[in-house]
Parts: C-alpha cells; sequence; structure tokens
C-alpha cells in the first residue's frame, strides 16, 4: 500500500474545479441560485414570525433561557445524525436547509394550525378539549405531514441527492431536530415563565430539560424517520406497488408513533407515559439505531466491492483500495494529507473520498436495477 503521499495530488489534476462545484455535478444556473435565495428568505421570514410568536407566550428572557437550554439535546442529536451520515456525506446546504425548515416553516405551520384547531376542538366540543384533540390529533398529523414535506420535496427537486434508507433517516432527522429545537424554546421558555430554573412540584426549565433533553431528545428524529424509511424504500425498490405504498405507510408510522406519545402524555397520567416510554419508545429507538448500523454496513461491503472494479478500470490506484474501504483508512488519508500539504489538499482528497463512494453506490443500484435513468 502506498502511502497519501504517494498518491497524484487532487490540487494538480484539476482542484480549482472541484473547490467551486462537486464532480460529476453541473455548476448551478440562474435560475436555480434565485430559488435557493427565494427558499432562505421564506425560510428567515417564517423563523421571524415564530420567534415573534414564542416570544409574545414567554418574553425575552424566557426566549433566551430556552434558546440556550435547547442548544445542549440539539447538539447532541445533529451530532447523531452527522455521524450516521459520514459514508456518503449529504450536501452541507441541503442539510442547513432541512433543519431549517424544521425549525422554521414545519413550526410556523404547526403552530398556526394545530391553535386553529385547538379553537375549534373548544368552540364544538367545549371548553378545555381543544389542547387535547390538538395533541393527540391535530399535532401528530400536522406536524409530521409537514416535516415529511421536505422529504417529497427534496426527492422531486434533488433526486439524486436521496438514494436510499440511509438519507431517508438523515434528512428526516435533520427536519426533525430543527423542529424540536423551535419547539423545545417554547417549552423551556413557558417553564421558566411559570416557575423558574429550579426543579419542583411546579416543573421549572431544569424538570423539563431532564424531561425533553435526557429522557426524549430523539422523539421526534423517531417519529419522522418512519417518514423517512418509507420514502428511503420508495427511491431504492423496483415494485411500482412499493414506490406508492412505502411513503403512505411511513407518513402514517410517523402520525402513529407521535400520537401515541402525546397521548400517553396528555391522557395516560405518569405510569401511562413511562409504559408507553419504557416498552414501545426505547425498543423502537435501539431498533432504529440497528437498522442504521446495518444499513451503513451494507453500504461499505458496497463500496468495498466496487473498488476492485474502479481500480482494474483504471479510475483509482490500487494503492487506495484498502484506504477507500474504511472510514478509518479515509480519515488517516485525510490527516496524513492535511499534514504534509494543507487543508486545500485535504479537502480536496475527502471529495474525492466522496465521489468515489457516490459512484460505488451509484453502480450498486445499477446493478439492483433500482438507479433509474
Amino acid at each position: 500500500m502506498g502511502h497519501p503521499s504517494q498518491f497524484p495530488s487532487p490540487l494538480s489534476t484539476g482542484a480549482a474545479d472541484a473547490r467551486t462545484a462537486r464532480p460529476g455535478q453541473p455548476r448551478r444556473q440562474p435560475g436555480s441560485v434565485l430559488w435557493t435565495v427565494l427558499g432562505a428568505v421564506a425560510m428567515g421570514i417564517c423563523g421571524l414570525v415564530v420567534l415573534g410568536l414564542v416570544g409574545a407566550q414567554v418574553g425575552v428572557a424566557g426566549v433566551l433561557v430556552g434558546a440556550v437550554s435547547a442548544l445542549v439535546p440539539v447538539a447532541v442529536v445533529v451530532g447523531a445524525f452527522l455521524w450516521v451520515d459520514r459514508w456518503e456525506p449529504e450536501p452541507p446546504g441541503l442539510m442547513l436547509a432541512a433543519f431549517g425548515w424544521g425549525a422554521c416553516v414545519a413550526t410556523l405551520s404547526a403552530l398556526i394550525i394545530n391553535s386553529t384547531a385547538s379553537m375549534a376542538a373548544n368552540a364544538m366540543l367545549g371548553e378545555g378539549s381543544g389542547d387535547t384533540v390538538a395533541a393527540v390529533v391535530s399535532a401528530p398529523l400536522v406536524e409530521e405531514a409537514m416535516k415529511a414535506a421536505f422529504l417529497f420535496l427534496l426527492v422531486w427537486f434533488r433526486r439524486r441527492e436521496f438514494d436510499g434508507l440511509i438519507d431517508g433517516i438523515v434528512y428526516a432527522g435533520m427536519v426533525a431536530a430543527g423542529f424540536a429545537f423551535t419547539e423545545n424554546i417554547l417549552y423551556f421558555g413557558k417553564a421558566f415563565a411559570e416557575a423558574g430554573l429550579a426543579a419542583g412540584a411546579d416543573g421549572g426549565v431544569l424538570m423539563v430539560f431532564i424531561l425533553r433533553g435526557l429522557l426524549s431528545p430523539f422523539a421526534h428524529p423517531l417519529f419522522t424517520a418512519a417518514a423517512g424509511i418509507g420514502l428511503g424504500i420508495a427511491v431504492s425498490t423496483r415494485s411500482r406497488a412499493l414506490r406508492v405504498a412505502a411513503p403512505i405507510l411511513g407518513y402514517l408510522g410517523s402520525v402513529f408513533l407521535h400520537a401515541l406519545w402525546n397521548g400517553a402524555a396528555t391522557l395516560g397520567g405518569g405510569m401511562g407515559f413511562l409504559t408507553v416510554y419504557g416498552l414501545i419508545m426505547v425498543p423502537l429507538f435501539f431498533g432504529a439505531v440497528g437498522l442504521v448500523v446495518w444499513q451503513r454496513r451494507r453500504e461499505q461491503r458496497a463500496v468495498r466491492d466496487q473498488l476492485p472494479v474502479f481500480a482494474g478500470a483504471g479510475w483509482i490506484a490500487p494503492s487506495e483500495m484498502s484506504l477507500l474501504a474504511s472510514l478509518t483508512g479515509r480519515r488517516g488519508w485525510r490527516r496524513a494529507v492535511k499534514q504534509q500539504t494543507g487543508g486545500d489538499a485535504a479537502r480536496a482528497v475527502a471529495e474525492y473520498q466522496a465521489t468515489v463512494t457516490e459512484l460505488a453506490l451509484l453502480r450498486a443500484r445499477m446493478a439492483r436495477g433500482t438507479a433509474g435513468p
């Protein structure tokens, strides 16, 4: 095996273009840039509206305390999904857009529709019933629909960036992490406004942080992951029936889990909530972790199986095969290049590694007949 310093430097073979456009992808057209800017502006407006609504409910101090408290669980959740995404990293811009959609667009839509549903339920079913209806019926249907909407838009407009279960889980997790971040600001801010920081019989930020930040930071990502898995199955199967049924079943699974969680917290009391938490949600969480680990190993095998073909065709150097076959080898290669040549070369090597992975997974999908035209 050759040392990384013996490999041709990507900077000497056209890396100037690699720094401005991903290999194999066309440069962005002006229309694409315009839609990107408009989308960012729309998300920013939604975020400002959400901030104003939350501030009206909990005050400026509540928003600040809520935001600081919400940073801890969101950092853990986002870090976990970035770890999941290491084999075939998704574009940072799309990951940020997923988080922003959840934090701004989905949250604002949910606030408006859930508030409307609560008022309608109070008017039709009697005062006091609105919160229950909003929590158990409206919130699961609306929130999961708005979170899943980003995934459907991504498949429709950026199909190349969504090609399997891992992509579905990662993008669903990022959208849900953004949604949970804004929701946590509201809950932590309310707890601060009503009971202060200390935990006690009246709650307080610390008690709410234990419940939402420590015991259930992955609740929203777990719900929305069902929709992501459904879409991941749809884009990686040759069955037309499954392409239609999987996303629908995935969304319904998200709604069911969300309704079960909210119903246990709203109607089940302490024991009911603990029962659902311990017997359903915790096993589902570990099942999802097992699915991610299994799928990542499948991706690693797919890449490893294609490397001899690439080397035989002269697309990669034979000495690179063992480095590209594992995350440890890739990380060591980038570290050595960075020490010897600098950060630009290391980033070019990372781009090269990502391109090899994309090509290997594409050829694997071609072999299964799921790559599309």
